[in-house]
Parts: C-alpha cells; sequence; structure tokens
C-alpha cells in the first residue's frame, strides 16, 4: 500500500517519491527528508505509479523490486514525459546497462549517511532548473562516473558503448563549458576545470 508522508507546509522545497520495495528503507530516507521537502513513498510499483504525478521533482527509486522493476519504472516516468530527475539507488553494481537507461544520479546501497540523500536531491532539484542539453550533459557525466568508479580501464576501453557515452560527455563539455563558469554549482565547475 502506498503511503504519503507530508512534510510541514514550511516545506517547499520540492517533492520527493522514494521507491523501494523494504519499508524500512523508505521509512528511513524519509525521515531523513521530512521537514526540508514533501516526500511520498511507495513500495512497490503499483503504489509508484499511484503516486507519482506532474508534482513529483525527484523520485529515488530501487531498480529490483518484486513486481515492476525500477527499470520498468524509469521507462514509464519517460514515457509519461514527466519533468522530475531520477536517482536510482540501488545495490545493483552498476554496468553498462545503465548507458542507455534515462536516470540522472546512480547512488549504490547502503545508502547510511542522511547528508549524502540529502545532498543528492539537492542536486538533482538544482539540475531541474537547468536547459536541456545541461540536463543532459550531467545525467551521461553521472553515467560515466559511475561506470569508471566500478569497471576496469581494459572494461571501458573495450566497450564501444562505453566509448561513444565518453565522447557525448567530451562533446557536450566542449559546447557547455563557455556557460559553465557561470554557474553557481561547485560540482559542475569542478566537472568542467578537471577535465
Amino acid at each position: 500500500m502506498a503511503t504519503s508522508t507530508n512534510t510541514s507546509d514550511d516545506s517547499n522545497g520540492g517533492t520527493v517519491l522514494i521507491v523501494d520495495d523494504e519499508p524500512a528503507i523508505t521509512s528511513a530516507y524519509a525521515r531523513w527528508l521530512e521537514g526540508s521537502y514533501e516526500v511520498r513513498a511507495a513500495n512497490s510499483g503499483p503504489d509508484a505509479l499511484e503516486n507519482l504525478d506532474e508534482r513529483v521533482d525527484v523520485v529515488l527509486l530501487d531498480r529490483r523490486m518484486p513486481d515492476v522493476s525500477g527499470d520498468e519504472l524509469l521507462e514509464t516516468i519517460r514515457e509519461r514525459d514527466l519533468d522530475c530527475r531520477v536517482a536510482i539507488v540501488s545495490a545493483v553494481e552498476p554496468d553498462f546497462d545503465i548507458i542507455d537507461m534515462g536516470f540522472d544520479m546512480y547512488l549504490e546501497k547502503p545508502v547510511s549517511e542522511p547528508n549524502e540523500l540529502r545532498e543528492t536531491v539537492s542536486k538533482l532539484l538544482d539540475r531541474s532548473t537547468y536547459d536541456e542539453q545541461m540536463q543532459q550533459f550531467l545525467s551521461l557525466a553521472s553515467k560515466k562516473a559511475s561506470l569508471e568508479a566500478k569497471k576496469a580501464e581494459d572494461d571501458l576501453s573495450s566497450n564501444e558503448e562505453y566509448q561513444k557515452l565518453a565522447e557525448q560527455v567530451d562533446s557536450l563539455r566542449e559546447d557547455l563549458s563557455a556557460t559553465a563558469t557561470e554557474l553557481d554549482d561547485e560540482d559542475l565547475r569542478a566537472e568542467f576545470h578537471n577535465h
């Protein structure tokens, strides 16, 4: 059954939908985010779809769920053309299959630090104010970084999809480098200046 946890009226930071089949996880994440955001929680794919509407700004999405997988939910979110940012929060180690997925960030479980989750939501809300090209760049750069953190250099250099991803990231970085220095996001400035 879907649960909705509404925060106080001061909470105008956005609406976050937490989707995980483990109620203990959705409860913990909700506690960490309450007070700053309106929080909705769902413990199954159907519950998530019931809670998903145009008011949702950020979705924290588990990949492995018994009824409808997080990957399928992600496809549905993108098919509905909802203007929300999505972070995959999963114990599934990122593999090359993530390249074609339409998420914005990838967090590996366990997420044990409330600040890590809060920073992720904050970054995703900031990204929602960027134009489509910048959002695409950040999504691709996140996928590239996730793969680089988990894959051996030989695996990366021999994977054609990864090579295309790296080329896309470089191309977008060049297109966007002029505007990057004007943004306030320290992570974004670091992304451009480190390459």
